[in-house]
């Protein structure tokens, strides 16, 4: 009686590309530090974004790709059987019965994209930019546009238009949104 695929899979894992597995919500850490202490290589690309806080915009880490991780045997004779059980972890991801495969090249270019946008600042990551029509997103003042004016760490000067005379206001990022939206 001959292995299926899946079995086969499962007893040759292959160390020089990736596996994927479907985390259970908000536990990709968990599975992460799991498959870790099994032996895996395990990563989380995790995407940098600006939060809204009293003191101003906060930097905060969340996961690229919500509930995936990549991981990859660092032995060939470990079994990918013992994933499937792993606390934080849902299922191993799978075409059929042939699991996930994911190019190290492809990995790689992940991990790049993760440090750039990691080392990126509040202005860079930004959709807006000096010169641009926005409309300000606050319920009292409806659809106002203006042209922004300035960006700093903190505000944008946007250039508004109040009672016939223009009129340069400093907002929050999360309050203007581009025009074209």
């Amino acid at each position: 009686m001959s292995d299926s695929p899946l079995v086969s899979d499962l007893l040759q894992p292959r160390t020089d590309i990736w596996y994927l597995v479907y985390a259970k919500p908000r536990q990709e850490e968990i599975a992460r530090f799991n498959l870790q202490q099994q032996g895996f290589e395990a990563y989380v690309p995790l995407y940098k974004k600006f939060k809204k806080t009293e003191q101003g915009p906060v930097a905060v880490f969340e996961p690229m790709f919500p509930r995936y991780l990549f991981f990859r045997p660092t032995s060939s004779g470990q079994s990918l059987s013992s994933v499937r059980s792993t606390r934080g972890v849902t299922t191993l991801v799978r075409f059929g019965f042939e699991p996930a495969l994911v190019a190290d090249a492809l990995v790689d270019r992940i991990r790049q994209l993760e440090h750039e946008r990691n080392e990126a600042t509040l202005q860079q990551t930004s959709d807006v930019r000096a010169g641009q029509r926005v409309r300000l997103r606050h319920t009292a003042l409806g659809d106002v546009e203006g042209l922004v004016q300035s960006v700093s760490s903190k505000r944008v000067a946007v250039l508004l238009e109040i009672l016939g005379r223009p009129a340069v206001v400093q907002v929050e990022y999360f309050q203007v949104e581009p025009a074209d939206a």
